[in-house]
């Protein structure tokens, strides 16, 4: 027998080597944890520092169209990672030019030319998210059978549990969900019971990796999901209505999607959106993710290979027998020992290389680029391994060891400085306070930026019962950032920080637009005698079919169109372009039909951070699929992959004015972020690509090196920039909380607060309908819209208004309901499985 045979016939027994049980530290500070990997690896990581050529990709337009590219070119295998993968995402836009670019589409034309494609995605609990993996398994798998698809893990729960789970919360069982009532009035039985369990652990923790991989020679990683909602160019337009030419749509179907409005529904009819678009923006979607090249790719195909085999061995190896495989390590990269079974072969070399006297190991590649660490949170429930959260450790590390600033854009920021802020385990927190208090006794100039969204991307008026669970998010980060005693703010001032804000400052971003409801709209629907919205959801039910074919609702869309196609429209679709980098005075901007429904065109929404991303002094770079939360940080939770990244200085710049050496890659995307919250960067059309919307194979990134603009945010710590940074966060703040009265405010400290400032005005979506009617009689808009009684000069006023937005930096609300004494509900007490769901 070969002894690759004896290697598949050892494969059950494999996790019987691996222990049980674990007693393990998460507390992240002043010690590396033990776990079973190689200790002479960096934050304790299974992999070994690598190398190669790595380019950002800032926002989902320039990431998926590079994603397309590397699909295309695709000729031996695709490896995919996803929370959420949707098949009918299309990778570019408008969809009507681009219908070969649909995901599944692309995936099916490379299994047809003999790629193997293989994609592992979370098996959601369908109660809790509306994700649909089984409909991304059947839909990908039965486009050809080179397509293989796991879902995983399994939730093992039965009928009998849910019963009683429903009793407890008073539910219906036709009407179940667990968007619908909150998990914070759940006790730990009922939690168990509905997220069900599987060798004693409960399996409410989510695979969150983000990853494409494609031949070994190119690899796609960080926050981006290949799902709907994430699609976005740099300038975030959050209006997509098109009365001239619906071919023009850039956000089909569900991809549309305002998660502060409605939840995604029935995913499997991804044309099926029940937000009105000529009512609601969508929410943009602020995101960060790269692509990589040489060596380090190895180190991610082995990441991967090993959680697909782990999964074969768990669940796959006894149903469907034949039709999935074991999948080969690269061979350049065995996976670590003890890990599945081809560690059995690895350490079978090894005693044959000792027992022969070649002891030495085969010397690493010369370096190529950048040098790349791959780090991750996994432990048993997910990977089969003890745990590892080398994340969270080179994220201490990175802040530990910084000299001048630390940039963090993360959707969440939940931490602790001291054992008191439990349950939440991270320290973090604790990390930015010692360098904060470091740099303030040396006298010496730090900074930490933190932008965050302001609000968790859950539907739900803020003071609704089913909006606990957001509140509940929202406490523990404030927590964390200046509330409750042992926040890091408090924290700085009991150590002897009297003004923190010197320090670190806490940022959101918001934008706004204006839907093209002119007078065009109303003159195409009267010579056709089609609604708008109904043309529109005909045009996305063009593309339902196999590519090309049309749907019998086209006879709609084709009415419409012919009545639009003889009309002259001169109201722009999107106004998204006035407040970047060298565009249109807003107040220049045509509109066509009554001025006065103008001022009801304009929008707002906050733009939601979704990247994950840490910058440390131009330098250093950790980005990945890894929330700044318990959740993505102690390893036992959610299971993520980070990459950190550093380059050798090789640009000159400065550093609180004096000369300062750093590395192109890190000041890069630092700058472009900064240029993008500050409308520093020139508007972004979906349809006209660049070479940073290319992969990394085919060029590295360009940038405007020295450019006026790259000036005005090239030293972070300078005086002339914190003026600018702030002043900007400052203005835009105030001009959208007269124009459109969003929460989180600063003006908002009370219950009594929110109800003057905010629902006094607003017709919140979901409201029934003689609910609503009675609010627009009493002169309420709807969500998002103007507040028209702070413009008694009408539409005139508030254009000049709006005006001067400059890009979407705006500030924290830090005192927002700061006087509530429990933000998530008066007497509620989260019991222990709940708090980890949140944190």
């Amino acid at each position: 027998m070969s002894f690759h045979s004896l290697l598949r016939k050892a494969k059950h027994t494999v996790q019987d080597l691996l222990p049980t049980t674990e007693k393990h530290s998460h507390t992240h500070y002043g010690h590396d944890c033990t776990t079973d990997h190689d200790h002479t690896h960096r934050y304790s990581s299974f992999a070994d520092q690598s190398s190669g050529h790595v380019k950002w990709h800032v926002d989902g337009a320039s990431y998926f169209w590079a994603v397309s590219v590397a699909l295309e070119e695709a000729r031996e295998y695709i490896y995919i990672l996803d929370w959420w993968l949707s098949p009918e995402l299309y990778l570019r836009r408008p969809p009507a030019k681009n219908e070969a670019y649909r995901l599944d589409y692309m995936l099916k034309a490379a299994a047809e030319r003999g790629v193997k494609v293989y994609v592992v995605v979370y098996k959601e609990v369908p109660q809790a998210l509306t994700l649909n993996s089984k409909h991304t398994k059947h839909a990908l798998e039965a486009l050809h059978p080179n397509i293989k698809v796991f879902r995983y893990p399994d939730h093992y729960v039965s009928g009998n549990s849910i019963v009683t789970g429903l009793k407890e919360l008073g539910s219906g069982i036709k009407d179940f969900s667990l968007q619908k009532f909150s998990l914070a009035r759940a006790s730990e039985d009922v939690i168990k019971s509905l997220y069900g369990t599987a060798e004693d652990v409960v399996l409410y923790f989510a695979h969150h990796e983000k990853l494409c991989l494609v031949d070994g020679k190119v690899a796609f990683m960080g926050g981006l999901d290949l799902c709907f909602g994430r699609y976005d160019t740099n300038s975030h337009p959050i209006a997509d209505v098109h009365p001239g030419n619906l071919d023009e749509v850039i956000f089909p179907g569900q991809d549309y999607n305002n998660a502060r409005v409605y939840d995604f529904e029935d995913v499997n009819k991804w044309e099926n959106n029940k937000l009105d678009r000529t009512k609601s923006s969508r929410m943009g979607w602020a995101d960060v993710s790269i692509s990589l090249s040489g060596p380090i790719v190895d180190s991610l195909a082995a990441h991967f290979v090993q959680r697909w085999n782990f999964i074969f061995n768990k669940k796959y190896s006894t149903r469907d027998i034949g039709k999935y495989q074991l999948l080969e390590p690269p061979a350049s990269h065995p996976l670590p020992p003890g890990h599945d079974l081809y560690g059995l072969q690895q350490r079978f070399t090894r005693h044959v290389h000792k027992f022969l006297g070649d002891e030495q190991a085969p010397p690493h590649p010369p370096p190529a680029g950048a040098r790349i660490q791959l780090t991750r949170s996994c432990c048993k429930w997910s990977l089969g391994v003890r745990t590892e959260h080398s994340i969270a450790n080179a994220y201490m590390a990175a802040i530990r060891d910084a000299k001048h600033f630390i940039y963090i854009e993360n959707q969440f920021f939940i931490t602790a400085t001291s054992d008191k802020q439990k349950p939440v385990k991270n320290k973090i927190g604790r990390a930015i306070v010692d360098r904060i208090v470091r740099a303030h006794h040396a006298r010496e100039p730090f900074q930490v930026f933190v932008v965050m969204p302001a609000v968790p991307a859950f539907a739900g008026d803020l003071r609704s019962e089913g909006a606990i669970g957001t509140r509940a998010i929202m406490e523990f980060q404030y927590a964390s950032i200046c509330r409750g005693g042992s926040s890091i703010l408090e924290t700085l001032r009991q150590s002897g920080v009297s003004d923190p804000h010197q320090y670190i400052n806490f940022y959101n971003l918001r934008n706004y637009d204006r839907i093209n409801t002119g007078a065009a709209m109303a003159e195409a629907e009267r010579q056709s005698g089609v609604r708008y919205e109904d043309a529109r959801l005909a045009f996305d039910r063009r593309f339902t079919r196999e590519c090309g074919a049309l749907s019998p609702v086209e006879s709609q869309y084709r009415r419409y169109q012919e009545a639009a196609c003889h009309l002259s429209d001169k109201t722009w679709d999107s106004v998204a372009a006035c407040y970047m980098h060298n565009g249109p005075d807003l107040r220049s901007v045509p509109w066509t039909g009554d001025p006065e429904a103008e001022i009801d065109a304009f929008v707002t929404e906050q733009l939601y951070i979704h990247s994950k991303v840490l910058i440390a002094d131009d330098r250093v770079v950790i980005c990945g699929s890894a929330n700044l939360n318990d959740r993505s940080q102690v390893g036992d939770h959610d299971s993520e992959i980070a990459v950190v990244i550093e380059e050798d200085p090789s640009v000159s710049s400065t550093m609180a004015g004096r000369p300062y050496r750093v590395s192109a890659f890190a000041s890069s995307l630092r700058r472009v972020l900064f240029r993008r919250h500050l409308g520093l960067l020139a508007h972004e059309r979906p349809d006209a690509p660049n070479s940073n919307w290319m992969p990394v194979t085919h060029s590295p990134n360009e940038y405007d090196w020295g450019s006026p603009a790259d000036r005005l945010v090239a030293d972070p710590i300078s005086r002339q920039f914190l003026e600018l940074w702030r002043s900007t966060a400052r203005r835009n703040t105030e001009i959208f909380s007269r124009a459109f009265h969003p929460v989180p405010n600063d003006q908002v400290r009370t219950w009594e607060d929110y109800d003057k400032f905010f629902s006094k005005h607003f017709v919140i979506p979901g409201e029934k309908e003689e609910q609503a009617a009675e609010g627009y009689k009493q002169g309420k808009v709807d969500y998002g819209h103007v507040v028209r009684s702070e413009f008694p000069g009408g539409v005139a006023e508030l254009k000049e208004w709006l005006s001067g937005v400059r890009g979407n930096l705006v500030e924290m609300p830090l005192n927002f309901l700061v006087d509530v004494p429990d933000l998530a509900e008066d007497g509620l007490a989260l019991n222990s499985l709940t708090d980890e769901l949140y944190t």
